[in-house]
């Protein structure tokens, strides 16, 4: 194996977060059963914190930055992979604290790897990356709890986010009511075109009015955003509704009250896709090759160069972002 390409993520002297490419010798990659020629990453909002140091993602430095990867095998020291598979590597220390996917190879722990399932390339694995494995992991989640789509509408919160769209997406097929909860009112028919049977728009909302209870309005519901509105969510909860917590785009903090849950019996079920194990990671990828695989996948989705990779991370920091971005590393 040949020096190669990669997106390294340092501190300088004064501990500030600098990021750039570089280039790497084989012998730097860390330790693991599995080392992946990589043929794509993705850009999660995880990901644009990281690089650019406007969140506490990197727990070592240096580290190669990028949360998800796709790619084919080119040596295993592990017997459940051989020379030329196709696999999926996402989360768990990946990009955080274990060199990621920003580079032309990886070398990961194999109980990291999944194999790339039937229905799925490996372009598509990171269409979907770290932020569809979140959405389907919800559904899943929310199904074992007693989701189904005769019970009722869902609601769907930062809608316009790549987990969001891809959970509107997934849940639409399943034949799910689906309302997307938005701040983008310019979004709407964006929304629409994914499966969202009605848009609602945030400024619609009084969330400093918000009631312990208010109308029950949904069975199942998708939160990327916590803070106020997850509160104003678990408060609109139907009896028995079950919802997944996947995000805090607007706050970690959640100021809400018991009943909900000892009132009406709702169900909040933390969605931790970072560090999901098997046979549950390899079930939802399953899922996600199948029945759970968006329609409009490529709707959602762009794709831009490995080089242009270091100017691409500030409009996920700005907001400007809808959908899912892929990078071609060695494709």
């Amino acid at each position: 194996m040949s020096p190669f390409k990669a997106y390294l993520i340092d501190q300088d002297e004064n501990r500030k977060v600098v990021s750039r490419m570089a280039t790497l010798a084989p012998e730097q990659l860390d330790d693991g059963e599995v080392t992946i020629r990589v043929h794509y990453s993705s850009i999660n909002y995880k990901d644009a914190l990281a690089a650019t140091g406007a969140g506490k993602i990197i727990r070592r430095f240096p580290c190669v930055g990028g949360i998800d990867l796709s790619g084919e095998v080119v040596d295993s020291t592990d017997a459940r992979f051989r020379v030329g598979d196709k696999v999926i590597a996402t989360s768990f220390d990946i990009g955080v604290a274990h060199h990621g996917g920003y580079a032309e190879y990886a070398r990961v722990p194999a109980g990291w790897v999944v194999p790339l399932p039937a229905g799925l390339d490996l372009f598509e694995a990171m269409a979907l990356g770290t932020a569809g494995f979140t959405a389907a992991l919800g559904v899943v989640r929310m199904e074992d709890n007693g989701l189904a789509p005769a019970n009722g509408p869902v609601i769907v919160t930062g809608a316009t986010g790549g987990v969001g769209g891809l959970a509107i997406d997934m849940l639409a097929q399943l034949g799910y009511h689906v309302v997307a909860l938005t701040g983008k009112a310019s979004e709407g028919d964006y929304l629409r075109e994914l499966g969202a049977a009605e848009v609602k728009l945030r400024s619609e909302i009084d969330f400093d009015k918000v009631r312990p209870l208010e109308a029950a309005q949904w069975a199942g519901a998708v939160d990327n955003v916590g803070g106020q509105i997850l509160h104003w969510v678990l408060a609109t909860m139907q009896q028995a509704g079950t919802v997944a917590s996947i995000g805090n785009a607007a706050s970690f903090n959640i100021n809400t009250t018991v009943f909900p849950f000892i009132l009406r019996g709702v169900s909040l079920l933390g969605i931790d896709s970072g560090y999901m194990g098997f046979p549950t990671r390899q079930r939802v990828w399953d899922r996600l090759a199948t029945d759970l695989k968006p329609r409009h996948l490529a709707k959602v989705t762009r794709t831009i160069d490995f080089d242009a990779l270091p100017g691409a991370f500030d409009d996920f920091i700005q907001g400007r972002i809808k959908g899912r971005t892929v990078v071609r590393i060695g494709a």
